[in-house]
């Protein structure tokens, strides 16, 4: 199962982070441990929301269209 998440910057609400994991409790824990140098300046995250995939094909092509202008459009409108 892959998980395509949209995570929140609760101290800098607006700000989000999007990816794929396996694991989503792990990486949103990894998030806020401070832990990667790319997001750590703007913790403590949160979910703000997840879709499971069974296939990593879908995944991906999900995760890559909400990193494009459209695809984070739809996330701000809808999600």
């Amino acid at each position: 199962m892959k998980y395509v998440y949209i995570l929140e910057s609760s101290a800098f609400p607006g700000r989000h982070n999007t990816g794929m994991t396996a694991d989503l409790r792990a990486r949103l824990k990894r998030r806020n441990a401070d832990e990667v140098n790319h997001t750590a300046k703007f913790i403590p995250w949160k979910r703000q929301t997840y879709v499971a995939f069974d296939a990593e094909k879908k995944a991906v092509a999900f995760e890559r269209y909400l990193k494009s202008p459209s695809g984070r459009a739809f996330a701000k409108k809808r999600l």
